[in-house]
């Protein structure tokens, strides 16, 4: 059975939103991470670029394997090997703040993320099942630091950044949280109280921490371009694995 997309520049930068330079450099990535190696002993159908494309486009478009394997001229079950072979190995590598960078701004935020399996989702105030991920993205750059292991939706931000564990990527620099992330040692927005009203100077310091604050959600939306976070069908680590990978194809797309 012949397949139709292949490690073409056509294909690449339709269905996986990457220039060729730059899915290059994720599939240089793959490969030292030893994503060329056989499974249990047999040689793989597809060669490696090709796998790596069809872990992308399945991030990209979130087709099903049934939709996928004739576009690659392979079986259903081979794309579901491909997928759970590759997919941890496309994953970003969470980066800390270099020392004397105390002038970086970083800026956390949680985003509801729907996942069919229950064990990681909870029922959300989307209406579905979904898993809160906590995401860190630098203010002047755009790019991802780091996302945290997705906790069920119901979990409080809060909560989630304490339990998440990238704090400790954070040492030295500032972060602007929003205002559901008191006591976690970020900038938040001034608070109204019960009959005490926001004096002039907060209310321009909440109107400069929105304008700032609006960054994140712009890189969540681009995020969610890939498909996969609108509506996981993975299991287990499937979704962690899932949004570490798109962060990092993220990160390649906003770079030359």
């Amino acid at each position: 059975m012949a397949g139709v997309l292949r490690f073409e520049r056509v294909w690449v930068e339709t269905f996986t939103g990457l220039r060729v330079s730059q899915f290059a450099r994720l599939l240089r990535v793959v490969r030292e991470r030893g994503g060329n190696g056989t499974l249990m002993g047999r040689p793989w159908s597809l060669p490696l670029a090709e796998r790596v494309l069809v872990v992308a486009v399945y991030y990209r478009t979130n087709l099903t394997m049934r939709q996928l394997a004739p576009l690659f001229g392979v079986s259903p079950s081979t794309v579901c090997r491909v997928i759970r072979r590759l997919g941890p190995l496309l994953a970003i590598e969470p980066v800390s703040c270099p020392a004397g960078a105390a002038d970086r701004l970083w800026i956390v935020d949680g985003t509801l993320l729907p996942v069919r399996d229950r064990s990681v989702a909870a029922s959300s105030r989307n209406y579905r099942f979904s898993a809160n991920v906590q995401v860190i993205v630098d203010a002047d750059t755009r790019l991802v630091i780091a996302a945290a292991r997705p906790v069920p939706g119901t979990t409080a931000d809060a909560h989630a950044w304490r339990a998440s564990g990238l704090g400790r990527h954070c040492q030295g620099v500032t972060v602007l949280g929003d205002g559901a992330c008191t006591k976690c040692g970020m900038v938040i927005p001034h608070r109204k109280r019960p009959g005490r009203p926001l004096l002039k100077g907060e209310e321009e310091d909440n109107a400069e921490h929105r304008k700032v604050w609006a960054r994140v959600e712009h890189v969540i939306g681009r995020m969610k371009n890939y498909k996969i976070l609108r509506d996981c069908r993975q299991r287990g680590d499937g979704l962690h694995h899932a949004v570490q990978a798109v962060a990092h194809m993220h990160n390649l797309a906003l770079t030359a």
